[in-house]
C-alpha cells in the first residue's frame, strides 16, 4: 500500500524546487540506524543541485547498509546485473561542482565505467549513526573519508529520503532509496 508521502515523493522526483524538497524533507519522520539495515536501489530528486542526475549518469545503483559500521554508500551498476561498490574517496567530487559540464560528458561516464574496477572496493566507506539535522534525529550514514552526511527520513516503510549534506555545498542534494527484496545483489565487492 502507498503511503501519501510516497505518492507526493513520486510527484518530486519529477523535478522540484529546494524550497519544496525541504519542506516535503521535513515533515517526514526519522528513521533508526535498524531501519535501514539492507539493500537499497537509488535515484536523484532534481532541485537544480549541481549532483543532480550525475550519480545516475555513472551507473548508480544505490547504497548498501549490512550493519551499523558496514555501509556501502556508493554502489553502482556492472551492466551483467551484478552490483560493485566504489571507495568515494577516489572519486573527484570537486570536479562535479566546479566543473558540472564536464563531469556530465558522456567521455566522463564512459571512462569512468571503463576504470570502475580500479577504484572498487570490498570494504564498507561509511558508517550509520543517529545524529541531528534541521532538528530531526535520524539514521545517518558518515562518510570515512569525505566531509559528507547522508540523512534519511521514512517516506514510507520501505521508501528512505536522504538529504546530502557535504561541506561546501551550499545546499542538500536530495535522493531516494527504496528497499531491494531478497537477497545481495551482485559481487558485494
Amino acid at each position: 500500500m502507498t503511503t501519501d508521502a510516497e505518492t507526493r515523493l513520486a510527484a518530486l522526483e519529477k523535478g522540484t524546487d529546494l524550497a519544496t524538497a525541504l519542506a516535503f524533507y521535513d515533515a517526514l519522520p526519522a528513521v533508526t540506524v535498524a531501519q535501514i539495515l539492507g539493500n537499497w536501489k537509488g535515484n536523484g530528486i532534481a532541485t537544480e543541485n549541481p549532483f543532480d542526475g550525475l550519480l545516475e549518469q555513472f551507473g548508480w545503483h544505490g547504497k548498501r547498509f549490512d550493519s551499523a559500521d558496514e555501509a556501502y554508500p556508493l554502489v553502482f551498476d556492472k551492466g551483467s546485473g551484478d552490483t560493485i561498490s566504489i571507495d568515494p574517496s577516489r572519486i573527484p567530487i570537486s570536479i562535479a561542482l566546479e566543473h558540472g559540464e564536464l563531469a556530465r560528458s558522456s567521455a566522463a561516464a564512459g571512462l569512468f565505467k571503463l576504470g570502475a574496477g580500479l577504484i572498487a572496493s570490498s570494504r564498507p566507506h561509511a558508517r550509520l549513526r543517529m545524529t541531528e539535522y534541521r532538528g530531526i534525529v535520524s539514521a545517518t550514514m558518515i562518510y570515512d573519508a569525505l566531509p559528507i552526511n547522508d540523512v534519511f527520513r521514512a517516506a514510507g516503510p520501505d521508501t528512505l529520503v536522504g538529504a546530502m549534506d557535504m561541506r561546501g555545498l551550499a545546499n542538500p542534494f536530495f535522493f531516494v532509496l527504496r528497499r531491494e527484496s531478497g537477497a545481495a545483489t551482485g559481487d558485494r565487492s
